[in-house]
């Protein structure tokens, strides 16, 4: 209200003094200009037809202090919208740096494991074609199981890599097997009673433990590393959808927009003031830190074993030199495995006579097992470098750790939001131009107890919060159990040892007694079979089957099976052997 001036009301001299000031004050701030709000106010797209020419009675005011102002209500209640749209813009500006590099690590990653392994198949394909033959191109489904397998593990299939190789093992020493005695007729049921035994037997020596020791840890460490980083981008993308509460959008009027209804809008609010309004909008937010902090600390020494004795590029080369080697080991000892084998599973069948061929036909169109040359070893994913990547994702990593406790101090460090530390008496202190006296609260929730900006309620957490927490937990106990080479989906599973299993009850039967063989029995075995009991029809079998299907089958039953020994029974002379054994061409 406008005072009125009567100088016939001014008795005492003071009073009368006191009153001409106020007059003279109510009157100058009442014709004060409005211009550089209504500019202001109008550069953000709004209308000026509520916006007062000059300063008015604040008394209708509701949010910012009822001082003479620029704003009528209208304009109050618009710039309080505009104040909850600019928070919610400058948390997305200030987390965009971790959306990008979670997103834009995670597909590289991704890309680089899936092509690693789509070249250790055609490596091994190719190589295996040119080396072995027809033969192989007959037996190549067996290879291609393994990468199907291999492939739905990576992209987040309920599957056991322990199983999935022991399968691979357990269907080619069938096949080797058949094809280091070619002049013998094998039936589904007895390849059947030579793969049940391959543990025992350990036709390709220890080379199918140290593949599978390889390439797990490579292929569990390599799917946590991108399932983390998916979870780390979908983590920040559900953190920054805030529902701003009512107390924090009156905060934020009142440090960002009053300044513009007094008519001085270039004064940007202090830099204590603008920390306590965002520590009481982002309570919530910086209860994730820890749990965050624990879960960059997981990504960063995932990523460093996959740079390291987790390598990923290793892994991939080593699968089609291993597997070579583990045939080769094969047809070094077939004299002495094939032996243990009749004497376990029974004597086969001769197979039906066929046409010699001639010395030069035979030495043309076959090819003894050998190994890779360095040379013929799979190529890595081209184009890319595993040890740049990790480096990286390392650089990437390190800088988010304490982001959201940080989030505060990054928002209120800018100069376009807030006034510099530096600059404490030439700043908005929620009321007027001049020093902030309040202290700064702390970090999280329970620290808004005091905060003198925003009203928090600190006996009600935000629920989407807490599960965000929750989701941080599992993530980070996936990726320490990836550390040690361990899938928390196949813990037990994934620690058995062994050269091959495999199984299923087959119809025709075949002897269990295996005289003793050393320390090398099985840690799991079908139990002893009936002998009065009646034989059942023959159980058509799954040639291409995978773990899924098959590899479980014998599993879990309690009855060992005796172990093998070496026979002295000259059943194939060894120069027989070694004469049919390199007939992969």
């Amino acid at each position: 209200m406008v005072h009125q001036f009567s100088p016939n009301r001014c008795s005492p001299l003071a009073l009368c003094v006191l009153t001409v000031l106020a007059w003279s004050w109510g009157s100058a701030m009442a014709g004060r200009s409005c211009t550089e709000t209504r500019q202001v106010y109008g550069e953000k797209g709004y209308s000026l037809s509520t916006a007062p020419l000059t300063q008015i009675s604040g008394e209708h005011l509701k949010l910012c202090p009822q001082d003479y102002t620029c704003c009528s209500s209208l304009m109050e209640e618009t710039l309080s919208r505009q104040s909850e749209s600019d928070f919610l813009s400058t948390i997305d500006d200030s987390s965009q740096f971790l959306l990008t590099s979670f997103t834009q690590r995670h597909r590289k990653f991704d890309e680089f494991f899936r092509e690693l392994t789509d070249l250790a198949e055609k490596s091994m394909n190719q190589m295996f074609t040119k080396t072995y033959g027809r033969l192989y191109t007959q037996n190549s489904h067996v290879f291609q199981n393994l990468f199907v397998e291999l492939r739905h593990y990576y992209s987040g299939g309920t599957v056991s890599l322990g199983e999935v190789l022991a399968e691979f093992w357990s269907r080619l020493v069938e096949r080797v097997f058949s094809l280091v005695n070619p002049q013998y007729q094998f039936s589904e049921d007895y390849l059947e009673c030579v793969s049940k035994h391959a543990e025992q037997l350990q036709p390709f020596g220890d080379v199918p433990r140290k593949l599978r020791i390889q390439v797990s840890r490579a292929f569990i460490a390599a799917r946590a590393l991108v399932q983390g980083l998916a979870t780390g981008r979908d983590i920040v993308n559900k953190a920054v959808k805030l529902n701003v509460g009512s107390e924090c959008v009156r905060a934020l009027m009142r440090q960002w927009y009053c300044p513009l209804c007094r008519g001085i809008p270039a004064l940007k609010p202090c830099h204590s003031l603008c920390l306590n309004v965002m520590k009481g909008c982002l309570a919530n937010q910086a209860d994730l830190d820890s749990e965050w902090n624990n879960f960059i600390d997981a990504l960063v020494v995932v990523a460093d074993k996959l740079g390291g004795p987790f390598n990923m590029e290793l892994a991939a080369d080593s699968i089609a030199v291993k597997v070579s080697e583990g045939i080769m080991h094969m047809q070094e000892n077939s004299v002495t495995i094939s032996t243990k084998v009749f004497q376990g599973c029974g004597s086969p069948r001769p197979a039906p006579s066929r046409s010699k061929r001639s010395p030069k036909e035979q030495r043309g169109n076959r090819r003894p097992f050998r190994n890779y040359s360095p040379e013929e070893k799979p190529t890595t994913a081209a184009g890319t470098n595993l040890d740049r990547l990790v480096s990286d994702l390392k650089e990437r990593l390190r800088p988010m750790k304490g982001f959201w406790v940080s989030l505060p101090h990054t928002i209120c460090n800018d100069d376009k939001i807030a006034a510099d530390v530096t600059n404490e008496d030439r700043c908005w202190n929620g009321q007027n131009r001049g020093r902030y006296l309040p202290d700064v609260t702390g970090d999280g929730l329970v620290s808004q107890i005091n905060n003198p900006e925003v009203e928090v309620d600190i006996a009600r957490p935000d629920i989407r919060t807490r599960q965000l927490i929750m989701e941080l937990r599992v993530a980070t106990n996936r990726l320490r159990h990836a550390q040690a080479g361990q899938d928390t989906e196949f813990m037990d599973i994934e620690g058995e040892d062994g050269s091959g299993s495999g199984g299923g009850d087959g119809g025709e039967r075949y002897s269990d007694d295996w005289p003793g063989y050393g320390p090398y029995s099985p840690p799991y075995s079908k139990p002893p079979r009936n002998p009065s009991s009646p034989s059942r029809p023959t159980r058509p079998r799954d040639r291409t089957g995978t773990n899924r299907n098959r590899a479980n089958q014998g599993r879990g039953k309690s009855a060992a099976t005796p172990s093998l020994t070496a026979s002295h029974i000259p059943i194939v002379s060894l120069s027989m052997v070694l004469s049919l054994a390199p007939m992969w061409r």
